[in-house]
């Protein structure tokens, strides 16, 4: 977010609240209030973000953000989303670090870890130091899905890493100047194409469309004006938030 914001001008209630901490967003000193996010704090002080405002809820890694804090020698990071402030912090965001990507073809690749190790071959610096698990947002043992990279073991660097949002902070921090998530996702890539097993179900999914049996209901919904469409999609029947994986819809007479 550090130049690719616009600074309109402080927008929050006037006079200063006794909740209110001092925060330094570019440099600058702004008042607000004690309970905000890092990224509702430069809101509130009157910046519109347009980059690396994402998801908002900690899912997409684009509001990686280091701050440091009055009286520690310790640069601190983690997503601004999700980041409350705290007086006298000091904040500079990077929505994005210039970390080597590799450019590859998964359908001509094996699972292995030389496939690994060719496009990603600064994982052998690695020396241990855990930074990387400790400037972690998710919470995820970057250095032990690192070293199973280096092992070859692409199925558990996989599972390890599978909460990584690609924020870079790991890459931003280590100190032998790896790709951590980089080298995750493609432990992820080549595990889902090629490790995880078949799933007999979503073939058999895929066959029943092939076949036309929804083409009927397909076109009826196409052909629908758009009040018919709204009425239908008020009266559906919603998958409750928590449902078991066994539930299935009271009406299934056209599936």
């Amino acid at each position: 977010m550090a130049g690719t914001v616009a600074e309109k001008g402080p927008t929050g209630a006037a006079g200063e609240q006794p909740s209110t901490v001092a925060v330094y967003i570019l440099g600058k000193k702004y008042k607000v209030p004690g309970q905000l996010t890092i990224q509702k704090a430069m809101e509130y002080a009157g910046y519109q973000l347009i980059r690396g405002c994402g998801c908002r809820g900690g899912i997409c890694g684009a509001c990686g953000t280091v701050y440091r804090l009055p009286g520690s020698y310790r640069i601190q990071v983690g997503l601004a989303c999700q980041t409350i402030v705290q007086d006298e912090m000091y904040i500079a965001q990077i929505p994005f670090f210039p970390a080597n990507k590799a450019v590859y073809d998964l359908t001509e690749m094996t699972p292995a870890g030389e496939t690994v190790a060719g496009l990603y071959p600064e994982i052998f610096k690695c020396f241990g130091c855990n930074t990387c698990t400790k400037s972690c947002p998710m919470d995820i043992d970057v250095m032990e899905y690192v070293a199973q990279a280096i092992r070859g073991n692409v199925s558990k660097a996989a599972e390890l890493s599978f909460d990584c949002v690609m924020c870079g902070l790991c890459t931003a921090r280590c100190p032998g100047e790896l790709a951590q998530y980089q080298t995750a996702i493609l432990c992820r890539r080549l595990y889902g194409k090629y490790l995880t097993p078949k799933s007999a179900h979503v073939d058999e999914a895929v066959d029943t469309v092939a076949s036309g049996k929804f083409a009927g209901k397909l076109k009826e919904l196409m052909d629908a004006d758009l009040g018919e469409l709204k009425k239908r999609y008020v009266a559906r029947q919603v998958e409750p938030d928590m449902a078991e994986e066994t539930w299935k819809p009271a009406k299934r007479e056209d599936f």
